[in-house]
């Protein structure tokens, strides 16, 4: 991987790592490349079941480099989904399999929110802070930001977000359901990675295909949802189960879960 973006795997965990702290990982042409590099590799990884996305502080990332935008450079605008481009290749992070969670450490701004939306969680520092300003900046969202957002936190928040161009703090994003967790900052990353672990502990087969059940509901509305899901299970059961494995997992979840809550 090239020096603005730093790439680990370490049990089963990849960690991929935006490193332009002196530009606050704004999002050059080079820098999205190699974050799209770097994931597809992880998500086609064997060694490889869950994906970590961070910032080298003191952001997350402060969205396109509008020097580079600015300055007559095209690679940036390029970046935008073709017409016919399959939905789950719309964002900024490749499609695949394995869960991708976002460590959120400092800003997330315009598109480096839209990266931070494109996880399929977050955990976020305290330090934490989100915006959409891409109207302030003149430009529109094309990584799924008007849907993703809505998704998350409400449509009349989202409309607010983006109106204002305002912050959101890390406590508010929590209280709003942006993010799953808030942490000192110290503990973003053996946080995350703890959870990360627990799901490297799971039946990965089974994680990621309930996961592609999560999106593939997305795009219906609930009522067609219910029947993805009941066609998923269907599927998965006409595979055959073996009654003894099952057994085996479900004292392990009962123990698991003594340990869990006390």
């Amino acid at each position: 991987m090239t020096d603005v973006l730093l790439y680990e795997v370490s049990d089963r965990i990849a960690t991929v790592t935006l490193n332009r702290p002196e530009a606050r990982n704004a999002l050059s042409g080079e820098l999205v490349r190699a974050i799209r590099s770097a994931v597809g590799d992880a998500q086609t990884n064997d060694d490889v079941d869950v994906i970590i996305l961070t910032g080298a502080d003191p952001a997350f990332c402060a969205g396109l480099d509008l020097k580079e935008l600015g300055g007559g450079n095209t690679a940036l605008a390029s970046t935008a989904p073709k017409a016919d481009a399959p939905v789950a290749a719309r964002g900024p992070l490749p499609p695949g399999p394995k869960p991708v969670i976002g460590a959120v450490n400092g800003a997330a701004i315009t598109g480096g929110f839209e990266l931070a939306l494109a996880c399929d969680f977050l955990v976020a520092s305290e330090r934490a802070r989100f915006a959409d300003t891409h109207a302030r900046v003149g430009i529109h969202p094309w990584w799924g930001l008007t849907v993703l957002l809505p998704q998350a936190i409400g449509l009349r928040r989202a409309r607010e977000m983006s109106a204002t161009g305002n912050f959101c703090d890390a406590r508010t994003a929590l209280d709003w359901g942006l993010v799953n967790h808030v942490v000192p900052h110290e503990d973003l990353l053996p946080f995350t990675r703890g959870l990360a672990s627990d799901i490297v502990s799971n039946d990965q087969r089974a994680v990621r295909r309930i996961r592609e059940t999560y999106f593939e509901g997305s795009l219906v509305d609930a009522g067609h949802a219910w029947l993805v899901e009941s066609d998923a299970a269907a599927e998965w059961q006409g595979r055959g189960l073996d009654p003894d494995e099952i057994e085996r997992r479900r004292r392990d979840v009962t123990d698991r879960g003594r340990g869990q809550l006390g």
